[in-house]
């Protein structure tokens, strides 16, 4: 469930950088003609004719004229899009690492390709916005109504010039958010039966069964959700998050922490990151976190028994909701049940 770094401690900033879809919004996508398609790679063709409308996860009906060329996104919704076939002019969120390259959540993406509009928390160019003629604004939702990475302080500016399309990333399962992610492309001219889509998504269906039987031969398992910071350990609770909702009805354990108001994680100092033991821990993969190897700074981290034992496993705290990359996630961490130990 994830957490910012910003130094304001809002409820929605505090997420933006740390460990967390109750869905059923109904698309309602319209045209004049046949939509054409390019059935390789699920490419959308910009060719559809007449009015679009998508009923997003807010249940606000999102309406146009014509089918939206100029989309303006979230980076990991807008890699998602990409995975599925819809390309878009500009991006907000982590999307460049100070080296130049992609940032975790940017996917498939070309970055070089794309405007990017903001970088980080709180940061979003309204003037270069505005230049790209946006046609439509997507996406995620953690907290109802909270369009994550549009800064409050800009967001009356930045909604007056597009419609916008909001997703849930919380509050409910992988597949689900997927479905909508697919529902959302094929809407802007995607097609659903892409040979690459149903390629990956007969991989992920493969990986999560692989993952349901790994849980099921190794049912003692713990699995503590964490994400480190300089002076706090952040334990997260599995429901809120779409990815640790799922892998629990595939049959994993998790450490319950003791949430604090938010409902989403509990802050431990280092002096009592051992207050709940584990057989794995699951870390907070994103740019601003922690990384296993920067922990072992940390005396009390050295002494957990999932870090003697080497059962510490990225988490993809913000999945990019595409089949494609999705099913490693799956994978990844069937293979890490399928040979860990109970250490706990």
């Amino acid at each position: 469930m994830p957490k910012s770094r910003a130094a304001h401690l809002s409820r929605r900033g505090v997420l933006a950088a740390g460990g967390v879809l109750g869905l059923g919004a109904v698309l309602a996508a319209c045209g004049d003609g046949d939509t054409k398609k390019d059935s390789g790679n699920g490419s959308a063709d910009n060719a559809k004719k007449g009015p679009w409308s998508f009923k997003d996860d807010r249940g606000t009906t999102v309406s146009t004229k014509a089918v939206p060329k100029n989309i303006v996104a979230f980076t990991g919704t807008a890699a998602a899009l990409h995975d599925f076939g819809v390309p878009v002019k500009g991006v907000f969120g982590p999307t460049k690492l100070p080296d130049g390259k992609p940032d975790v959540q940017a996917g498939s993406l070309d970055i070089s390709k794309v405007e990017i509009l903001g970088n980080v928390w709180g940061e979003f160019n309204v003037e270069k916005y505005a230049a790209l003629g946006p046609e439509v604004l997507i996406t995620n939702m953690w907290i109802k109504d909270q369009l994550w990475f549009v800064p409050d302080e800009s967001k009356d500016k930045i909604l007056k010039l597009a419609p916008s399309v909001a997703l849930w990333a919380a509050d409910t399962t992988i597949p689900k958010v997927i479905q909508r992610h697919a529902e959302l492309a094929e809407s802007l001219g995607a097609d659903p039966k892409a040979k690459n889509v149903a390629d990956a998504k007969a991989r992920f269906e493969k990986a999560a069964a692989r993952l349901r039987s790994a849980a099921k031969a190794n049912p003692g398992l713990k699995v503590l959700i964490g994400s480190g910071s300089a002076d706090l350990f952040y334990v997260s609770a599995a429901k809120p998050g779409a990815d640790t909702r799922y892998f629990q009805e595939l049959g994993l354990t998790f450490v319950e922490p003791k949430v604090n108001a938010q409902g989403f994680f509990e802050e431990l100092s280092w002096e009592n990151v051992g207050t709940y033991k584990a057989d794995i821990i699951m870390l907070d993969n994103r740019t601003g976190t922690l990384q296993a190897n920067d922990l072992k700074a940390k005396p009390t981290w050295n002494q957990l028994p999932a870090v003697k034992a080497g059962q510490v496993i990225p988490r993809v705290t913000e999945p990019i909701f595409s089949y494609d990359k999705c099913a490693p996630i799956l994978e990844d961490l069937a293979a890490a049940v399928e040979k860990a130990k109970k250490v706990s």
